[in-house]
């Protein structure tokens, strides 16, 4: 804590953050900057906490230590999702295409929330993609519309470029579409998927994204 304030206090007295809060254009390289500078002490936290979940480690410390170890986790997601944001509001996502099934993106989405939560249907289709980065989104866009929805099940359909997701609740749309920012993995989803060339709307009760095809 002592490092961390002595580095706060460098940082202020250089001026730089006044300065970087009051251009907008600088706040996403702000961001990238802050994910990049977290990741260290965060992979120091999360080696340790899997090194120790290994180990003979007596009860409750281990529950403790395996709890430590899925939180250190979810962060490392967090930062990729706000580093991934900041790249692509700063004009600088650069992605990797491939092609990818949208059968998986869907598939993905049941491995990653459950099978019990998510129905996945439809014939797939070939998309080229930022393979890695449309798998989150997918994923995150299915658990926005069953959170803010209150669904226990969604349907996830993947047919040529498309994905769609239903049902998606009145009161969740906005959320889901990125509009009401209360999801950081909904609106980061929405944003790739515009700057792949891809689209998010809504039909009724459906999300629709269609992606770039192959």
């Amino acid at each position: 804590m002592e490092v961390f304030d002595q580095k706060l206090r460098r940082f202020h007295d250089n001026a730089t953050l006044p300065a970087v809060l009051n251009d907008p254009d600088d706040f996403p390289r702000l961001v990238s900057l802050a994910c990049h500078d977290l990741r260290t002490p965060l992979a120091t936290v999360y080696g340790f906490a899997r090194t120790l979940t290994r180990m003979d480690v007596p009860e409750p410390a281990g529950k403790y230590l395996a709890m430590m170890e899925a939180a250190a986790s979810q962060l490392g997601e967090l930062l990729d999702e706000l580093g991934l944001a900041a790249r692509i509001e700063d004009g600088r996502y650069d992605p990797t295409l491939q092609e990818v099934d949208v059968a998986d993106l869907a598939a993905h989405a049941a491995a990653e929330l459950g099978d019990d939560r998510v129905e996945v249907a439809g014939g797939g289709g070939t998309v080229r993609v930022d393979s890695v980065a449309t798998k989150r989104a997918v994923s995150a866009l299915a658990q926005s519309a069953l959170r803010h929805g209150g669904l226990e099940r969604v349907l996830v359909n993947a047919e040529g470029a498309d994905v769609e997701i239903s049902p998606v609740t009145h009161s969740a749309a906005p959320v889901v579409l990125g509009r009401d920012l209360r999801d950081l993995g909904a609106a980061v989803a929405v944003r790739l998927v515009r700057s792949l060339g891809g689209s998010v709307e809504l039909d009724g009760e459906t999300l629709r994204v269609r992606l770039p095809s192959a």
